[in-house]
């Protein structure tokens, strides 16, 4: 009987938590291997021999004591990564987040039932609040059902960053304050805080215990609307989030030395469910082309977002929907999870709210009002400044691709997310006569609070199938063997990458050990083929499939004279967002779509002609 019941409860959305693996350290011997192989198509043969010697040199020196230190901190920590990764990638990074690290998107629902169109937005913003409020019940329930790949279950720690949880800035580091509590853990933050034409409102989710229906949360969001219309507009306090992290940590410490009343507002807006933007903009847009609403999700009106933010969820006056998001709590695939929930409600209910019209007597949203001097004044100033200059400088297009998609891909037996990269590789090749260094994100979960790891697709067998292309004497024959080739090193090395087994990961610790030991930076990190093949950050594509979903995101390029690249698949299309920075003058994003376009078409042929 005990065997029936289990069968038939649900899962819980953390019940695995404490059975996942830990993250395994690949074998040294290994991740050397690979990396020599991975920066082979950055290097003569000459820049090569040296590589090896240098590579040599340290798996039979240093490399082998940091090694042996890496597997004792293996020991003591169920994930060695966790907290490196965090300080290294997020907290410790000292440039703007806000469009340097942070990803944004737009919201799919203009596809079917929500058309841009005039005077509806708040009403709509209503409903998208409830039913991100319903998913955030199901959080705190546990009710959410715990992803898996296969049969193998996912961490699903990240999802408890999704809501109540900001990021705040240090002037060495910043941290990340998380306020979220499951039901069986205890009570946790229930109200929502609202910013509208620089101005800050907040007002609580929750009344006797039950979520704001939409009509009252229709009631509230126009209460505020109406408050910020008829009156001047507000400090702006929110576009100090966008600054540069020490000048902001240190804009923040004056807002709490002038009065102490600032340091509560701020954590009011820290551990908030979330952050509603009202942004008066109209970024029209439409299923083909995404580009005005991801550019104002990415790089829009800074005092109307909190940048430290887990979650704001931008609500456009033409009613259409984006959002930008801290990166450091969370990878995309969170995001990605809630908001493909959203848009399944939304398609069921029509985007209609079927419910009671009755409204409780709810107390109104209260203003946060800021106490200011000259100089937080002049840092608000500063802020907005620094911040228009650096996303009047990024470049970003997002298209659909509708010649075909995941089915006419699958159908020739090839790996839909694989054909993407190789197309991608193939763009760039066309565009810059050489190969560019790639990183694709490939995701650890089914580890103990496993995020990413770092694939890199540009192969060398991917490089010989570009030349191949490029080559008018290369017979079709000879190019869809070079083809199958780059498909099966990259799958192999994707699934490895999952399993644990990548290398980027794996020498970022053994570089971090060296350095918590005060020891000397090993030559293999100075070697000029380590940044060149996109080693410490630098890979000039940084792409990720965004999933088979309609959400998509964009991210801004890693280097400045490089691409963010991100896409998502579906059954008849490939949306696209590409970014790159205008004033380096030889990237061009759109340049980048439109031969990624035409590699398609070709890759496509090639598959079919082949199988005649």
């Amino acid at each position: 009987m005990a065997n029936q019941l289990t069968d038939t409860l649900p899962e819980r959305t953390f019940q695995y938590q404490n059975s996942l693996p830990p993250l395994p350290v690949p074998s040294l011997q290994g991740s050397l291997s690979k990396y020599l192989d991975a920066v082979r198509p950055f290097a003569t043969k000459k820049e090569f021999k040296a590589t090896v010697n240098t590579v040599r040199k340290f798996s039979e020196g240093v490399g082998r004591e940091l090694h042996q230190k890496l597997l004792q901190r293996a020991k003591e920590k169920r994930n060695w990564l966790e907290e490196w990764w965090l300080d290294t990638a997020y907290l410790e990074v000292r440039i703007p987040s806000q469009l340097n690290v942070n990803f944004g998107g737009p919201g799919p629902y203009l596809e079917h039932f929500w058309p841009p169109a005039e005077g509806i937005s708040l009403q709509r913003t209503s409903i998208i609040t409830w039913h991100t409020l319903q998913y955030w019940d199901l959080l705190r329930t546990e009710r959410l059902a715990p992803q898996k790949a296969g049969k193998t279950p996912l961490d699903m720690d990240q999802f408890r960053m999704l809501y109540s949880t900001c990021k705040v800035p240090g002037v060495k580091k910043d941290t990340i304050h998380n306020y979220f509590k499951t039901v069986s853990e205890g009570p946790c933050p229930s109200h929502l805080v609202v910013m509208c034409r620089g101005r800050i409102f907040t007002f609580d989710a929750l009344f006797d215990g039950h979520i704001l229906t939409p009509p009252e949360l229709l009631r509230q969001l126009s209460f505020v609307k109406k408050r910020c219309e008829g009156e001047p507009e507000g400090d702006g306090v929110g576009a100090l989030t966008s600054d540069e992290r020490t000048r902001w940590a240190k804009a923040r410490e004056h807002l709490v030395s002038i009065d102490p009343h600032n340091k509560t507002i701020l954590e009011t807006i820290q551990s908030s469910l979330f952050v509603i933007s009202l942004d008066e903009s109209k970024p029209y847009s439409r299923p083909e082309n995404y580009t005005n609403l991801t550019a104002a999700a990415l790089t829009g009106d800074p005092t109307i977002r909190w940048g430290d933010k887990s979650y704001n969820s931008i609500a456009f006056s033409d009613g259409t929907f984006g959002s930008t998001c801290d990166h450091a709590p969370y990878d995309a695939m969170v995001l990605i999870s809630m908001c493909w929930y959203l848009d399944q409600q939304i398609r069921a209910t029509e985007g209609q709210w079927k419910g009671s019209d009755t409204i409780r007597q709810i107390p109104f949203p209260e203003e946060l009002l800021f106490t200011l001097d000259e100089k937080a004044y002049s840092d608000i100033h500063h802020a907005k400044q620094q911040y228009l200059e650096s996303t009047q400088d990024l470049q970003i297009v997002c298209y659909a691709f509708t010649a075909f998609g995941k089915l006419a891909i699958k159908q020739r037996k090839l790996h839909p997310d694989t054909f993407i990269q190789l197309a991608m590789q193939l763009a760039y090749y066309k565009l810059h006569k050489k190969p560019g260094s790639c990183y694709e994100t490939a995701t650890t979960r089914r580890f103990y609070h496993g995020r990413t790891e770092t694939m890199r697709p540009c192969t060398q067998e991917a490089v010989n199938w570009c030349k191949a292309m490029m080559d008018p004497a290369c017979e079709v024959k000879a190019r869809r063997t070079a083809m199958l080739s780059a498909f099966n090193k990259h799958n192999k090395l994707m699934s490895e990458a999952q399993d644990g087994n990548g290398f980027d990961r794996h020498l970022l610790g053994l570089y971090l050990i060296a350095k918590e030991d005060g020891r000397p930076t090993p030559e293999l990190f100075s070697d000029p083929l380590y940044s060149r093949s996109g080693g410490g950050g630098n890979f000039v594509l940084s792409s990720s499939l965004v999933g088979y979903t309609t959400i998509m995101g964009a991210v801004a390029p890693m280097v400045h004279h490089g691409y963010g690249f991100f896409y998502r698949i579906r059954d008849d299309r490939i949306v696209i967002s590409v970014t790159a920075w205008k004033s380096c003058h030889e990237t061009d994003a759109a340049s980048l779509f439109n031969l990624f376009s035409s590699s398609m078409h070709e890759m496509l042929h090639l598959a079919t002609t082949a199988n005649l």
